[in-house]
C-alpha cells in the first residue's frame, strides 16, 4: 500500500511540474502576445478597428520564415474570443520554390465571423496556397478587407526575405 501511495505521489508531482511548465512557456508567449499587439497599433493605428470589431484573432508574435529554395515557418500564439485569451496556437509551414532569406515577423489573423473562429479553433482552417499578408505599411490597414472570413496582416521585425506568401500554413489550437 505504502508503495502505491508513493507511486500516486511521484505521478501528480511530475503531472503539476509538467503542468507548471507549459504554463510558463504560454505565459511567456501571452506577455510576448501583447508587446506585438501594442507593436502593431503602433505600426499601424488604423488594425484597432480589426481588433475591436473582430470575433477574434490569433496573434503569433514571432514567427520565423527561412529557406533556400526548400523553405519553412513556425509560431506559436494566443488565440483571442472577444477580447479575451481563450487558448494557445501553433503554426507551421513548409514550402518549395524561389525563395532565399530569413525573416522574423509578428503575424495576425482576424476572424470575421464566430463561425470563422470556431473553424479555426476545431482545426478546419489552413490558408490556401495563394493566401498572403497584407504587410503592414502606412495606411494599409485602412483599406484592407475580410477575405472569405479572415484578414491577415505580417510586421516584418527583423531579416529580409523574398516571400511574403502565408499560403500552406497550418495550424493547431489548444483551449485553456
Amino acid at each position: 500500500m505504502k508503495i502505491a501511495k508513493s507511486i500516486a505521489l511521484a505521478m501528480t508531482l511530475l503531472f503539476g511540474v509538467s503542468v507548471l511548465a507549459q504554463s510558463k512557456k504560454d505565459h511567456k508567449i501571452m506577455d510576448d502576445a501583447q508587446k506585438a499587439k501594442q507593436t502593431l497599433l503602433n505600426a499601424q493605428p488604423g488594425l484597432e478597428d480589426f481588433f475591436e470589431d473582430s470575433a477574434g484573432y490569433a496573434l503569433f508574435p514571432n514567427v520565423g520564415k527561412g529557406g533556400f529554395i526548400i523553405g519553412g515557418a513556425s509560431g506559436n500564439g494566443v488565440v483571442y474570443e472577444d477580447g479575451s485569451a481563450v487558448g494557445m496556437a501553433d503554426l507551421k509551414k513548409l514550402n518549395v520554390g524561389l525563395q532565399a532569406g530569413g525573416q522574423a515577423i509578428i503575424e495576425v489573423i482576424f476572424f470575421e465571423t464566430d463561425v470563422d473562429l470556431e473553424r479555426f479553433k476545431d482545426g478546419e482552417f489552413q490558408f490556401a496556397a495563394e493566401t498572403s499578408a497584407v504587410a503592414l505599411k502606412s495606411g494599409v490597414a485602412f483599406n484592407a478587407k475580410y477575405k472569405d472570413g479572415v484578414a491577415v496582416f505580417a510586421l516584418p521585425k527583423a531579416g529580409l526575405m523574398a516571400d511574403a506568401s502565408v499560403g500552406g500554413q497550418k495550424f493547431g489550437y489548444k483551449a485553456f
